[in-house]
């Protein structure tokens, strides 16, 4: 990942540093990271993501679609 600093302004690379790593998911795979997470515990997480994802669409399509 790479931001461009222009006319030394340190702080706007940073918050766009920021911005990036939080539209990657950079900061919720570190949070995810800090401690052992068991295998079953990790599948059902993951599961109640994708429940929620096809929610999430599900809610979006029905916008879209007027209903």
């Amino acid at each position: 990942m790479q931001v461009l600093v222009r006319d030394n302004n340190v702080d706007q690379a940073i918050r766009v540093l920021k911005r990036k790593m939080q539209r990657e998911g950079l900061f919720r795979e570190m949070k995810e990271r800090r401690a052992y997470e068991k295998p079953s515990q990790r599948r059902i997480r993951e599961k109640a993501q994708a429940i929620s994802r096809h929610r999430k669409a599900v809610r979006k399509r029905m916008k879209r679609d007027g209903g």
